[in-house]
C-alpha cells in the first residue's frame, strides 16, 4: 500500500470562479508510484470547494445562476456581525458543496466519466491563490 500526499495551487478569480483542475490532478496520479487506487482531492479553506461537472462555459453559467438562487448574494448574512466582512455567502455555499472528493484510478487514469471534470469551485469574494491537497492511495 502506497500513501503519498501532493499538492497543487490554482490562482482563482473573485465570487464563483469555477476552474476545471482535471488535468493537474491527473498528471499528479501518473507521477504516483501506485497505478491503483483512489485519490482524494481536498481544497483547504472554508470559502471553495470540489465536486465533478462537465466543464463547459454555458454548464458552468448555469451551474453559477443555480448558486445564486441557492444562497443568493442579496440578502444579509449574520457572518458579517462577527468578522466585518461581506462573506457570509461564501462559506453557505462551500458547505454545501463539501471540501473534498474521491476519485479511483486505475494504470495511472483517473476513472472519470467521458464528460466529467474535476472543478474547484472557489466562492469568496476576492481573488485568491488555492491549495490543493491530494492524497493519492494505492498500489
Amino acid at each position: 500500500m502506497v500513501v503519498e500526499t501532493r499538492f497543487i495551487e490554482v490562482q482563482s478569480g473573485p465570487d464563483i470562479d469555477i476552474i476545471d483542475i482535471t488535468g493537474m490532478v491527473s498528471e499528479e496520479v501518473k507521477k504516483s508510484s501506485a497505478s491503483s487506487g483512489i485519490v482524494t482531492v481536498f481544497v483547504s479553506g472554508s470559502t471553495a470547494s470540489v465536486t465533478t461537472t462537465e466543464f463547459e462555459p454555458n454548464l458552468n453559467s448555469d451551474l453559477k445562476d443555480a448558486i445564486e438562487r441557492l444562497v443568493p448574494s442579496d440578502i444579509r448574512y449574520k457572518h458579517k456581525e462577527t468578522w466585518g466582512d461581506d462573506n457570509g455567502k461564501s462559506h453557505v455555499r462551500a458547505s454545501l458543496f463539501k471540501p473534498e472528493l474521491t476519485i479511483p484510478f486505475k494504470d495511472r487514469e483517473l476513472l472519470l466519466g467521458t464528460w466529467q471534470q474535476i472543478v474547484l469551485i472557489d466562492f469568496d469574494v476576492p481573488a485568491r491563490t488555492r491549495r490543493i491537497v491530494l492524497q493519492i492511495m494505492g498500489e
